[in-house]
C-alpha cells in the first residue's frame, strides 16, 4: 500500500529522516513513535505530501508519490491532526463535507455520508450537524475532525496525534472508537503519538524511530518481549513489562471450564483490565460470559500472574 525506499528528509542540512525503508500493508495499522524529533511526523507528512522528501523513493498503491498532484493523493487520504483545524464558521455538517463537496458529491448523498459519520462516532446527527465548533466539546471537536477526515472513504486514514491535547477518559473512548472504525472498515491507518500505551492498544505494528532512523518494528508483542537494542527496551519500559503484556491478551484466552460468583466480565476484556477487577473485587477467580451474555467458563487470577511474568 505505502513503501518508503531509502528516503530522507533534511533540515537545515540535517536529516530528520535518515535513509528511511518501510512498507506499509494495505489495512495495516500501523503506529508511528518514538521521542521528540525522531522523525515520526515528518515520515507522516511526506506520505501525503504536506512534506516533499528529499531523496529516495514514496510508492503509494505501486505508484511514485510524484505521479499524483498533491490535491488528488490528499483526496485519497484522510488526514486527521491534534489541533483538529475545523473551520469555526462552518457547521458540523458543513465541516464533515469538505472533501466530498470538493469532489462534487450529490447533495443527498454527502448528507447520508454525515449521517452515517456522525453515528459511527457517536454523536446524535439531528442534534449535532447543525452545531458550529464552539458549541462542541474538546472530544466531540476531535470527532467530528476524524469523520471529516473518514468522509469520501479514504483508502488511507493518516493521523498525527490526534488525541494528544484531550483528557484520559475522553481520550480512551476515541480510541476505542478508531479501533473499532478501523475493524469496520479494513482501512489502511496510520497513527503517529508518543504515547506507548496508545501504540500498544492501538497499532497491528509499531515502528519505533529515533533520529530519523527505524530501530525495530514488529506487533506490540514482540517489542515488548524481543527487544532489538536496550534503547527499545528501555523505551517500552521494562518495570511495568509485565502489565503492558496483559494489556496485548484478552479474557478469552486464559477462560477455564468452571463457575464463579459474581458479575461476569466479558471474554473480550483484556488480562490488564481483569487485573484491576479481581484487586477492586478482592476475588481469584471472576466469571466470564461471551457478547451474546452466555457463560463461558472462569478466569483465575493465578492464570494472569503467569501470563504477565512471561518475557521477563
Amino acid at each position: 500500500m505505502i513503501q518508503f525506499s531509502q528516503v530522507s528528509k533534511f533540515y537545515a542540512g540535517k536529516p530528520v529522516v535518515d535513509d528511511l525503508s518501510l512498507t506499509i500493508a494495505d489495512g495495516e495499522f500501523t503506529v508511528l513513535i518514538g521521542t521528540s524529533g525522531s522523525g515520526k511526523s515528518t515520515t507522516l507528512k511526506m506520505i501525503n505530501r504536506l512534506v516533499e522528501h528529499d531523496h529516495g523513493k514514496i510508492l503509494f498503491a505501486g505508484e511514485e508519490i510524484h505521479a499524483f498532484k498533491p490535491q488528488d493523493l490528499r483526496r485519497r487520504m484522510g488526514y486527521a491532526i491534534q489541533s483538529i483545524g475545523l473551520f469555526p464558521h462552518w457547521t458540523v455538517e458543513q465541516n464533515i463535507a469538505t472533501v466530498p463537496q470538493l469532489l462534487k458529491w450529490p447533495k443527498a448523498k454527502i448528507r447520508d455520508r454525515v449521517t452515517e459519520l456522525l453515528a459511527l462516532l457517536h454523536l446524535e446527527p439531528a442534534l449535532f450537524r447543525g452545531r458550529y465548533p464552539h458549541q462542541l466539546s474538546g472530544g466531540q471537536q476531535q470527532r467530528v475532525g476524524v469523520a471529516r477526515a473518514l468522509a469520501a472513504d479514504p483508502e488511507v486514514l493518516l493521523m498525527d496525534e490526534p488525541f494528544g491535547a484531550l483528557d484520559p477518559v475522553t481520550r480512551s473512548a476515541l480510541q476505542q472508537e478508531v479501533a473499532r472504525i478501523h475493524q469496520i472498515s479494513g482501512r489502511t491507518v496510520v497513527l503517529v503519538t508518543h504515547d506507548i500505551d496508545e501504540a500498544l492498544a492501538l497499532g497491528d505494528r509499531i515502528v519505533l524511530l529515533d533520529q530519523g532512523k527505524v530501530v525495530q518494528q514488529g506487533t506490540p508483542r514482540e517489542l515488548l518481549q524481543r527487544p532489538a537494542t536496550p534503547f527499545v527496551r528501555e523505551f517500552f519500559g521494562r518495570s511495568d513489562l509485565g502489565i503492558k503484556l496483559l494489556a496485548q491478551a484478552q479474557v478469552a484466552q486464559r477462560v477455564r471450564p468452571g463457575q464463579a460468583e459474581g458479575e461476569p466480565v466479558a471474554a473480550s476484556l483484556t488480562l490488564r483490565d481483569a487485573l484491576s477487577l479481581f484487586v477492586a473485587r478482592g476475588t481469584r477467580c471472576l466469571p466470564v460470559e461471551d457478547e451474546q451474555g452466555r457463560p463461558l467458563g472462569v478466569l483465575h487470577l493465578d492464570d494472569l500472574v503467569e501470563e504477565g511474568g512471561d518475557g521477563h
